[in-house]
């Protein structure tokens, strides 16, 4: 099997596994970022087996600078997304919270 064949390309900026929904980007910040052996990132996606982990983490190294700048978007659009989010919160998210500050202010505190 070609190492690409473990992989779809739905567009530039979303490479995943084939046969599920997880991105490289996600099995690469555990490899690279985290340390991550990759049994450990096998255990951790159940829908990965080992074999895909590991062309993952093999494509990654033939295509290091390429990967690099994909998983540097990644990042810059995570980034972006949370800081959006945290200033437009969700109605849900929104209510949380206020659930949140009223068990907060109805528990007794010990002092």
């Amino acid at each position: 099997m070609k190492l690409e064949e473990y992989f779809n390309t739905l567009a530039p900026d979303d490479i995943r596994l084939k046969g599920t929904r997880i991105g490289i980007e996600s099995i690469l910040y555990e490899y690279i970022y985290r340390c991550k052996t990759p049994e450990e990132i096998a255990g951790q996606f159940h829908t990965v087996t080992l074999e895909q982990v590991y062309a993952t983490i093999l494509y990654y190294l033939h295509h290091r600078s390429e990967v690099d700048a994909y998983l540097v978007d990644w990042l810059e659009f995570s980034r972006t997304m949370r800081e959006e989010q945290q200033q437009n919160p969700s109605p849900a998210r929104m209510r949380f919270r206020q659930m949140q500050e009223e068990n907060h202010l109805s528990t007794p505190h010990l002092s």
